[in-house]
């Protein structure tokens, strides 16, 4: 056999098996266990609690709790996408999802116009600061200060709304045993 020859039996060989395994990890099924169900209720169980620090005030510990429930929902995503696009949603979880889309459009909008809201009290301060009226700048800052607060509050709550629709989407993960 020449060397050309080799050669082009040997490429032909890698390319077949390339191929083959190419082929075999487009068919193969994500595999959606019980570690991922493992994730969903440790997602769960951070959307509640964040809920609850929220409420009791606590923006930084809830959005922390967020965005670490964020993260387990995104891992779901990308490794459960294809398997939970299978599962059609209930009527029931429609309308949910209908109902916390809502939700979180308003209370992001609420957040936004007090950001605006904000920032024009912050401008006025700032004119009244410069004309030497102290107290009415002083006045204008805690209002924008507050009027921030209130809008970083919203804009946590229009995340929690939007995690809670994950949820229901992963809810079948809960069924799935864990180890």
């Amino acid at each position: 056999m020449s060397t050309h020859g080799f050669y082009v039996t040997i490429g032909t060989l890698c390319l077949s098996v390339f191929l083959s395994s190419f082929v075999l990890a487009q068919s193969t099924k994500p595999q959606c266990g019980p570690d991922h169900a493992i994730l969903y209720k440790k997602a769960v169980k951070l959307l509640d609690s964040a809920e609850k620090k929220l409420a009791a005030k606590y923006t930084a510990e809830a959005k922390a709790q967020l965005k670490e429930a964020n993260a387990l929902f995104s891992i779901l995503v990308k490794e459960c996408g294809p398997l939970q696009k299978e599962r059609a949603l209930t009527e029931p979880e429609m309308g949910q999802e209908l109902d916390n889309n809502k939700k979180k459009d308003e209370t992001y909008q609420k957040g936004m116009n007090l950001e605006k809201s904000a920032a024009e009290n912050l401008k006025k301060g700032q004119e009244a600061e410069a004309k030497g009226q102290n107290d009415l700048a002083a006045r204008y800052f805690r209002q924008a200060k507050t009027e921030n607060e209130q809008a970083h509050v919203s804009f946590i709550q229009a995340e929690l709304y939007a995690l809670r629709n994950q949820q229901m989407i992963f809810r079948f993960l809960a069924n799935q045993p864990t180890p």
